[in-house]
């Protein structure tokens, strides 16, 4: 791609007056991967490298992993968690000391079998989470009541290399994520924090990256494995039917205490074990945000999270005064960084404003200003929403306060469409028939379940296809009434719940 970029700069100058040499190849609604795939590219969020399952995270996708950074950061530490940073090699007999729990991670683990051209005696994992590598520790640091809770947070990069089709953000072989993992003297201390975690993941999700998501519980089959019950936040791609897991919150129990032996001496005097949680997301939470605001002009960002919220563009004709309008550019983006925005000129001289307006539309910049011979004349610019391409004309004097005004509006305007897109994907069904017509029809599925592990691992054998099969994506917290009687769709027994269904990424 990046040849084909470069081969094209040349004759794109001859393109510019007509806007294109820029624009995407492939249309999000007939040709979906390889539209993404092009996105994030052309965008410059990521480059591909030479390792597959690998991407460079260039400063566009940089600027948003801190924007989340930055807010959850801030919101952990007043919950007293604590961050620490532990290696990212773990030994093999520590690695398998959980069984549940390696055996869900063993085909993804990467090892270190070589130090230069020798062997080494013991191979070396690299961390797919570090529950083996931190829990080691916990025992040794945690004695009595007094050393509890232990609350503690790491951001990190993770390694899990076996899978088939890597894709940039959703399924990578390495990835940045925070994991952070706490142990306490009660379950109900481990529950509440469960949840509290999950509303921040909501937050993430919902306030800052205009995406709707349910919250609920993960099924037995589905949950982190070696854990007591997994929560979750699910989004959903209307354009592929797939579900997607947006971050997860995990209540291990005493699991992970009991091999690790993680005792302390209760208030009592007496032992006891620890109950414990680990909770994680990941820059897969990007790859949602392009999957679901992109259009076919490129990146659509949310203005909380972009880069550049306001790219300023000056549009001189032949004759006119080319040192004013520049200067009223700066002096646009001086008095909109003052007012605490993210706001860039594009005074490139060898580009021409089309070619300049279709650079930033692709790049996903939420609002764009032009200024021109007639805005400078009466003392006005002319604003763009890259959402719904709406233009107006705002007055120099109000600049600040119109374009808060805007960007909060671009920002509530993608949640409530996201949401209209992904509501009308929610199909209610009751029966076999009516859950694979929903299936095929790319649905988010919601239908009653007798809540039996052999029932969803039937479920997933009989949809087995060549789009993957289906399987629970979690049953929410948020629970319609089940009328008495009802039947589970997918075995006839009764139900105990209504549940999410569907194909997931």
């Amino acid at each position: 791609m990046a040849t084909a970029n470069a081969n094209t700069k040349g004759a794109r100058k001859k393109e510019v007056k007509k806007e294109t040499g820029l624009g995407l190849t492939y249309k999000k609604n007939e040709n979906f991967g390889d539209w993404y795939s092009e996105v994030v590219v052309n965008s410059e969020m990521i480059e591909y490298y030479d390792i597959s399952g690998c991407y460079i995270l260039r400063p566009w996708t940089m600027t948003i992993w801190e924007v989340l950074q930055t807010f959850f950061d801030a919101e952990i530490k007043k919950m007293n968690i604590k961050n620490a940073y532990f290696p990212l090699f773990v030994t093999e007999n520590v690695l398998q000391k959980e069984k549940d729990h390696i055996e869900g991670f063993a085909p993804e683990v990467a090892w270190v079998t070589k130090s230069g051209q020798s062997e080494l005696e013991i191979p070396i994992a690299i961390r797919p989470t570090s529950e083996t590598v931190m829990y080691p520790y916990f025992s040794k640091w945690i004695r009595g009541h007094r050393d509890l809770p232990l609350k503690l947070n790491q951001w990190c990069n993770v390694v899990r290399w076996e899978f088939s089709h890597p894709t940039p953000f959703i399924r990578s072989r390495e990835f940045l994520w925070q994991e952070g993992h706490t142990a306490f003297a009660t379950q109900a201390e481990a529950d509440q924090e469960v949840l509290e975690i999950l509303e921040l993941y909501r937050k993430i999700y919902e306030e800052f990256l205009a995406i709707p998501v349910v919250k609920g519980r993960k099924s037995e089959l589905e949950k982190f494995a070696g854990g007591y019950y997994t929560t979750s936040v699910e989004a959903f791609i209307p354009n592929t039917g797939r579900g997607i897991q947006g971050a997860t919150s995990h209540c291990l129990g005493q699991n992970f205490a009991k091999m690790f032996q993680i005792n302390f001496e209760n208030d009592k005097g007496e032992k006891a074990m620890v109950w414990q949680n680990s909770w994680a997301y990941s820059t897969r939470t990007i790859g949602v945000m392009v999957m679901v605001h992109g259009d076919d002009k490129g990146l659509v960002l949310p203005p909380k999270v972009a880069s550049v919220q306001v790219i300023v563009i000056p549009v001189p004709f032949k004759d006119a005064n080319t040192d004013a309008i520049f200067s009223a550019c700066s002096s646009t983006v001086q008095a909109l960084r003052e007012a605490g925005f993210r706001a860039e000129a594009d005074l490139r001289d060898n580009y021409s404003p089309g070619w300049k307006y279709s650079h930033w539309e692709m790049k996903g910049v939420p609002l764009r200003i032009e200024i021109g011979p007639k805005d400078l004349a009466n003392n006005q610019v002319r604003v763009v929403r890259r959402d719904n391409g709406a233009k107006s004309d705002i007055p120099m004097g109000n600049l600040v306060e119109k374009v808060k005004e805007i960007l909060s509006s671009i920002q509530e305007c993608l949640f409530n469409a996201a949401k209209q897109k992904r509501d009308a994907c929610i199909k209610v069904v009751n029966t076999w028939d009516e859950f694979i017509a929903a299936l095929n029809d790319k649905k988010m599925i919601l239908a009653p379940w007798c809540d039996e592990e052999e029932v969803e691992k039937d479920v997933k054998a009989r949809t087995k296809g060549e789009l993957g099969a289906a399987k629970s994506l979690c049953t929410p917290f948020d629970q319609p009434r089940l009328p008495e009687g009802t039947l589970c769709f997918a075995s006839g027994k009764p139900a105990k719940k209504w549940t999410y269904w569907g194909r997931s990424y």
